[in-house]
């Protein structure tokens, strides 16, 4: 799961995360054999009526951009930070029709929560619209962020289960991005209840994407849930069940608050938990290594293979 958000601009084209909505999908829900619910975008042989429903995607709760403002004198680049928290917004001019601003310039703005921050002005030298092509991505999270959880995390399941860790530091099968280096993968079966690790509020919850698949075009269409840490470090939980999200964007949840259900969603080769804590470096997200509650609130440190259990 890699959770950088990375967007390209030309002109006076707007991208807020996802640049093109997809048209509305057509799903499908019928019992198998065994009598277990079956969910798909193929159609069965046959559909009885109100088994099927929409698969369209509603806009991505977390808004977060970079958007181009034209005046008759001037243009210039917003970071639109509509998060609850602050994000930092970098953006690179890949080529530009305005004289005062130089191809290759490249500009970092730090953004409070819920403001439009200016990020660089061009004025017009004569007729008509001048050519912009630029690139941006964004941190969530404060660059002063510091992780100091008062204790080691909960195991974001149901106390006494168990379940082994797929992935984990210092394996880096998927995990090869400094945002997903410390991330901890758990093969949880589809439809598992997941709970908070840390307390917190909730800062984005994508919950509408349906599919999953190992291949890298998946990659954002993972549901997911991301909380704020009173430290200014952010948790995830990614590949997250179509739907089943229980929080809302601006609640606080509580250590141990179940969340949602875990899943297969987005770039995955199967069900399973992708647990990060990310901490904005200045320059990008980074994932910091965590530690899990053992046996009377001892650490243990997730492992590759190695079994979890939750206390």
């Amino acid at each position: 799961m890699n959770r950088k958000i990375i967007a390209i601009a030309v002109v006076a084209f707007h991208l807020v995360l996802a640049s093109v909505m997809s048209p509305a999908q057509t799903g499908y829900r019928y019992r198998d054999s065994h009598g277990q619910w079956v969910f798909t975008d193929q159609a069965p042989a046959s559909v009885a009526p109100g088994d099927s429903f929409s698969l369209g995607h509603e806009k991505s709760a977390l808004h977060i951009s970079v958007d181009r403002e034209d005046d008759g004198e001037s243009m210039r680049l917003i970071a639109v930070n509509d998060c609850l928290c602050v994000v930092t917004f970098r953006v690179e001019i890949v080529d530009s029709g305005f004289s005062t601003i130089a191809a290759g310039g490249r500009f970092q703005v730090t953004s409070a929560p819920g403001t439009r921050q200016s990020v660089v002005q061009g004025k017009r030298t004569g007729p008509g619209d001048a050519d912009l092509k630029y690139t941006w991505k964004a941190a969530l999270g404060s660059p002063d962020a510091v992780h100091k959880p008062a204790r080691p995390y909960r195991v974001p399941f149901g106390v006494g289960s168990t379940f082994p860790v797929s992935q984990a530091f210092p394996s880096q099968i998927t995990h090869t991005t400094p945002d997903s280096r410390y991330a901890v993968d758990i093969a949880l079966p589809d439809g598992t209840p997941v709970y908070s690790a840390r307390e917190g509020i909730v800062i984005n919850a994508q919950h509408d994407f349906f599919r999953g698949a190992a291949a890298p075009v998946m990659l954002d269409q993972a549901n997911v849930v991301e909380i704020l840490h009173d430290d200014g470090t952010i948790a995830l939980y990614a590949h997250l069940h179509w739907d089943s999200i229980r929080v809302r964007i601006g609640e606080h949840v509580v250590r141990g608050q179940y969340i949602a259900d875990s899943g297969k969603t987005g770039f995955a080769s199967g069900p399973h938990l992708h647990f990060a804590v990310i901490r904005n470096t200045g320059m990008e997200d980074v994932s910091v290594p965590v530690q899990f509650g053992g046996v009377g609130g001892t650490a243990v440190a997730p492992a590759t293979n190695a079994p979890l259990t939750a206390y």
